[in-house]
């Protein structure tokens, strides 16, 4: 009877164990799928709701040189050209201060400063957009058109905004380089500098080629936030919603144009409105779809 008693028992624990497991699997597939149906559902609400505008305006939505509501003229160029100036531009300086301020951490800062400097470079991420543009309008701009008045006129401009932008990431991408390059075997490092390697050396040829695939997620990760600030770039990037080919003049972004204009929008400016919001999600699913792409061919590159 005792021996049939902990059959009895043994089979309830299993079937209960059974249970347990297929819940948690339905539940972590369910969470899996949740994610593509949040993501099928956003795309089709904004073809859905931009569509009225694409088959109003066709192709010169994309080629059109200026926005202007009162008359219904929506060209999409200005504000994709500042997108992807100030964008670049925020990569173009964040990626080697956030590299320098990574490789001094890992490789070089004393031991005392090192939890120091860390935490207030982190911290730079917890600060809100908002005073990022606040901070930018009341300080940055103002000394950019008093100390170069003739490439900043206004002190405000896609130039501007770039560098709030790159400020406002370099937190980003610093803390993913230092955690892959923290991420090295200590033996690689001791083993170089015993070959008579230099610091420099040690980081080009030894870390950098160990974490190369990390380091560019992290400057994708900066680069997606660049793409989708709003509020920090609506205060300095100036607003100018005609193409202006240039990088130090004033522009507007796809952000900024939909922050500033949609709470007042309605027909045909709100769907061309939309029709934006769906331009600035295929730039950033290209960006990041072509980001896993490298990222593959970094990894079939890598020895095994």
């Amino acid at each position: 009877m005792q021996k049939l008693s902990a059959s009895a028992r043994e089979r309830t624990a299993l079937k209960r164990n059974g249970i347990i497991d297929r819940i948690f699997e339905l539940g972590t597939r369910s969470s899996a799928l949740l994610v593509l149906v949040l993501l099928g559902t956003i795309t089709g609400s904004l073809v859905i709701a931009g569509w009225p505008a694409l088959q109003q305006l066709g192709l010169s939505f994309f080629t059109g040189d200026r926005w202007a509501a009162n008359v219904e003229n929506f060209g999409a160029l200005p504000a994709i050209y500042g997108t992807l100036v100030t964008s670049l531009i925020a990569i173009a300086i964040a990626v080697p201060v956030s590299l320098g301020i990574a490789i001094f951490l890992t490789e070089l800062c004393p031991p005392k400063l090192r939890r120091t400097i860390g935490t207030m470079v982190e911290l730079l991420a917890g600060v809100p957009s908002i005073i990022y543009g606040m901070w930018g309008m009341e300080v940055l701009a103002p000394f950019l058109q008093s100390h170069f008045p003739s490439v900043f006129p206004a002190g405000t401009g896609l130039t501007t905004a770039g560098l709030i932008l790159a400020i406002m990431i370099i937190p980003f991408i610093t803390a993913v380089t230092r955690d892959v390059m923290n991420t090295v075997p200590s033996i690689m490092r001791e083993s170089a500098y015993g070959l008579g390697c230099t610091t420099w050396e040690v980081v080009r040829h030894v870390i950098f080629p160990s974490v190369k695939a990390g380091m560019l997620g992290g400057v994708i990760l900066g680069l997606g936030r660049a793409l989708g600030e709003t509020m920090a770039v609506t205060f300095v990037i100036g607003n100018n919603l005609f193409l202006n080919a240039t990088v130090t003049g004033q522009g507007t972004s796809i952000a900024a144009l939909i922050a500033n204009q949609f709470s007042e929008a309605d027909g045909l400016q709100r769907s061309a409105l939309l029709l934006l919001g769906l331009v600035l999600f295929l730039i950033t699913f290209a960006v990041l779809a072509l980001a896993r792409f490298m990222l593959n061919r970094i990894n079939q590159r890598a020895p095994s």
